[in-house]
């Protein structure tokens, strides 16, 4: 472990994963856990699955009023948008100061193997995105259902944990968040064999429009096809502003999604771009969020040689 990853003992942000078992163990982690806050007068949020939710709204009965509860299977259905559009758009809220309490959770059993990467990704980066914020967020994990690499990779993105039938938080010794965003941080799977349409500053329109006619043909309509437009205009142009002038734009149908991706020759050194709220006076800086706002699922992977994002629409 890397002494110098382990956050000040003056750091207000508080991060645990909690390890449950069953239904009875995820109670018992989670629902006092939101008493407490309530008690303190503290602005509480759960972002969950479904069932999950479920669990702890029942339990809370009438308390489950004064809490802001949000299935994580739609709020959080990509990782990269967590971050600025669940969790800080939640603490953001509050007034300057006040301690707000999260429950969390991201990975849960059938995120695919695609999906997986980012996820854990967006649990490292937690700690750097609330570093001296007055904030606690839980993140339960089914050490049961979910496979051992993903328990294993907990330690490593949390500076505390609480085992299973335990009450009280124990250092983790394994936490290096650095570390999993870098291992994370791996080359995507080859692309299938499709039209691959290069631009540069004086053909962002063509890109944008062969991205919607490629996207029109394999199925998206409406909305959908906006977001499409919305992702490839983005994407390029921070190619063209941020990279290396240009690069080539991909698109084409997997596993019930419409994949765009795009590539360039820059270097993407911010893992926290695009999972940042932007104030709104401020100019510009928005295209990777808009894209993780918009997106099932971005997938990315940034070297010395170049980018490539992949963002999946359903």
């Amino acid at each position: 472990m890397s002494t110098s990853e382990a956050p000040a003992p003056a750091d207000p942000f508080v991060h645990p994963a909690l390890f449950y078992r069953d239904p009875q163990e995820y109670i018992d982690g989670t629902v006092p856990f939101v008493r407490a806050g309530l008690d303190a007068d503290e602005p509480v949020a759960v972002a969950v699955p479904g069932d999950n939710l479920e669990l702890i709204r029942a339990e809370l009965g009438d308390d489950a009023r004064r809490v802001r509860l949000l299935d994580m299977r739609e709020a959080g259905r990509n990782p990269g948008r967590i971050i600025p559009g669940v969790l800080r758009a939640f603490a953001d809220a509050q007034p300057a100061g006040r301690r707000v309490r999260i429950i969390g959770e991201p990975i849960w059993a059938g995120r695919s193997a695609v999906e997986y990467p980012a996820c854990v990704q967006h649990e490292a980066l937690i700690n750097a995105a609330f570093q001296g914020r007055e904030a606690t967020i839980l993140c339960p994990y089914d050490v049961v259902r979910l496979p051992e690499r993903m328990v294993a990779d907990a330690y490593a993105t949390h500076p505390t944990v609480i085992p299973t039938g335990a009450a009280d938080e124990r250092r983790s010794h394994a936490y290096a968040p650095a570390e999993v965003v870098a291992r994370y941080n791996e080359p995507l799977p080859p692309a299938p064999d499709v039209a691959e349409c290069a631009f540069d500053k004086t053909t962002l329109s063509a890109a944008r429009h062969h991205a919607v006619g490629e996207g029109a043909r394999l199925g998206l309509e409406g909305v959908r096809l906006d977001d499409l437009a919305l992702v490839a205009a983005e994407l390029t142009t921070n190619s063209v502003v941020h990279g290396d002038g240009g690069g080539t734009l991909r698109v084409w149908a997997e596993g019930g999604h419409v994949v765009c991706e795009v590539r360039d020759g820059g270097r993407l050194a911010d893992p926290l771009a695009g999972r940042r709220p932007v104030p709104r006076d401020q100019r510009g800086g928005r295209g990777l969020l808009l894209v993780n706002l918009v997106s099932d699922l971005v997938r990315m992977h940034t070297a010395q040689d170049g980018t490539t994002v992949r963002a999946y629409l359903g």
